[in-house]
């Protein structure tokens, strides 16, 4: 009969299973003969472990290899999985960003079942006030680009590539987008959109991992983890050169196309 695992080790495994789980990374393998023994842990106690649960995550033995693997999404309530992804956030302090000025945390907000996900920059004074994305007057504008869609603000879910807001509402810095993302990656896995939007340069090029200007981004459809990707102008990009509103309506009736809604004639953001 196996012996328990040694709690330290035990620690180890726990502590390695939450930091791929940020990474966006659910599916382990162990074949037999190969690295710690995962499955010295009884099967009631790895069924109720807190850190498999705490990721909606189940184990499953089989052909001599265990496999942990994230519930599918259908038997997981959205609700309650994003509050477990805020509730792993906590008080953050995984980079410069807390100790820099922010209030709180902007985690998201919208349908948890949304089948579109709108994902902009990062949180600005009023998003940082308020604690939700897009409350501004880019929020606002954002807010009737939706309603052109025919459309609710309840009926998508939005959120930032990072979730607190950088001094002075400065570009977020390369290693602040990597630290935060994973958290996105899995709020998008949890949502399940059929269509995301990525608001603007710093969104798209996060995202998509490519350095391209929006003249090469936009106007296309970009696969984004068995999704589709679109990308657009940010609100606030808008507020600046009003003449670009056009253009990012034909990005939005692209949207609107794929996602079977029907296009009014007449009306712009």
């Amino acid at each position: 009969m196996s012996s328990p695992l040694d709690p330290q080790l035990r620690r180890a495994i726990t502590d390695r299973i939450r930091y791929y789980n940020d990474l966006g990374i659910y599916d382990f393998y162990r074949r037999e003969g190969v690295g710690p023994v995962l499955s010295n842990v009884s099967h009631q106690e790895t069924a109720d472990s807190s850190p498999l649960k705490r990721f909606g995550m189940t184990a499953v033995e089989g052909s001599g290899e265990m496999k942990i693997t994230a519930k599918a999404s259908k038997g997981v309530d959205p609700t309650s999985a994003l509050r477990l992804i805020r509730e792993d956030i906590g008080d953050c302090t995984r980079c410069r960003l807390h100790k820099q000025g922010r209030k709180q945390i902007v985690f998201g907000v919208g349908n948890p079942q949304a089948e579109l996900m709108f994902i902009g920059e990062a949180p600005g004074a009023d998003e940082d006030q308020q604690g939700e994305p897009f409350v501004g007057r880019a929020g606002q504008l954002l807010n009737n680009m939706i309603k052109a869609m025919g459309l609710q603000r309840e009926d998508v879910y939005i959120a930032n590539i990072i979730k607190c807001r950088p001094p002075n509402n400065r570009t977020p810095e390369r290693d602040e987008c990597e630290t935060c993302s994973p958290f996105l990656m899995r709020q998008i896995e949890v949502i399940g959109p059929k269509v995301l939007v990525a608001l603007g340069a710093v969104a798209a090029k996060t995202l998509l991992a490519v350095n391209a200007p929006m003249s090469e981004l936009r106007g296309r459809w970009f696969d984004f983890r068995e999704r589709k990707l679109a990308v657009t102008y940010h609100p606030a990009f808008l507020l600046r050169d009003p003449r670009q509103k056009k253009e990012t309506w034909k990005d939005l009736q692209m949207v609107m196309k794929e996602l079977g809604l029907s296009i009014p004639e007449k009306a712009q953001p």
